[in-house]
């Protein structure tokens, strides 16, 4: 069981400054996509059946073979992954939704390098099962498009091994709402409304999402292991937990 020690005011203010910077791990062309969530959900729905479910399909696959993919990648450094991003999401968004489809397991391959690449940056090796796991629950950790993604800030803390099963039933939870994720971006690329926010903007601003979500989830981690995760996680969620409104 984790041990967790009292709060103290240092862990408040840096997990709330943490908070802040995961409200604003949005920028502007996820706020105006959000905007629009009413038209991207009618929009999603008049996708016939089989393809909603092919993109869970294809998300969940993606999952399985992108991280070995991602751990045998180079260091692509910060602006590489940007660029072949933007690259995969104009070549997707170019010939509609089959090749939006083709373009998931590029997308989600990048997505999960760059993740990669935050927790060595905080100094975590990401061939570790349980950070492994950890770089995986950021796609769990909320939604781009969401306005109440119900964050998940759970920590694997006990940091045991984990085996192939059990990184399958990881990958089989997190895959239905990363589908969705990217079901709703493949249909914001054909809202006409959208004009020129191209399937390359939508690649660019997801994975700044998901870069700085990992870098707040990583930061959480470490203080983690300083303060006990449960400390930590009860901290954050009361951080993040947008203020009762009490009526008179």
């Amino acid at each position: 069981m984790d041990q967790t020690l009292p709060s103290s005011p240092d862990l408040s203010a840096q997990v709330a400054d943490l908070a802040r910077r995961y409200k604003r791990a949005n920028g502007p062309v996820i706020r105006l996509i959000s905007r629009l969530g009413g038209s991207l959900e009618n929009q999603l729905s008049t996708l016939p059946d089989g393809v909603r479910s092919q993109i869970e399909r294809l998300t969940a696959q993606a999952l399985e073979t992108s991280y070995g993919l991602a751990s045998r990648g180079p260091d692509l450094g910060q602006r590489t992954p940007m660029v072949v991003a933007m690259a995969a999401g104009a070549a997707g968004g170019a010939g509609g939704l089959a090749t939006s489809l083709a373009e998931l397991p590029v997308t989600v391959t990048l997505f999960l390098h760059t993740i990669r690449s935050v927790a060595r940056e905080a100094g975590l090796d990401p061939d570790e099962d349980w950070v492994r796991a950890e770089c995986l629950q950021v796609f769990a950790a909320g939604s781009p498009l969401a306005q109440d993604d119900g964050v998940n800030t759970s920590f694997i803390a006990s940091r045991l091994a984990l085996s192939g099963s059990a990184m399958q039933s990881l990958i089989i939870s997190i895959a239905p709402k990363l589908a969705a994720v990217l079901g709703q971006k493949l249909a914001a690329q054909a809202v006409p409304i959208l004009g020129a926010v191209s399937g390359a903007a939508l690649n660019a601003a997801f994975l700044s999402y998901y870069r700085e979500v990992a870098r707040v989830r990583f930061e959480l981690v470490k203080l983690g292991r300083l303060h006990g995760s449960d400390a930590v996680e009860a901290e954050f969620r009361i951080a993040v937990t947008p203020p009762r409104v009490i009526r008179a």
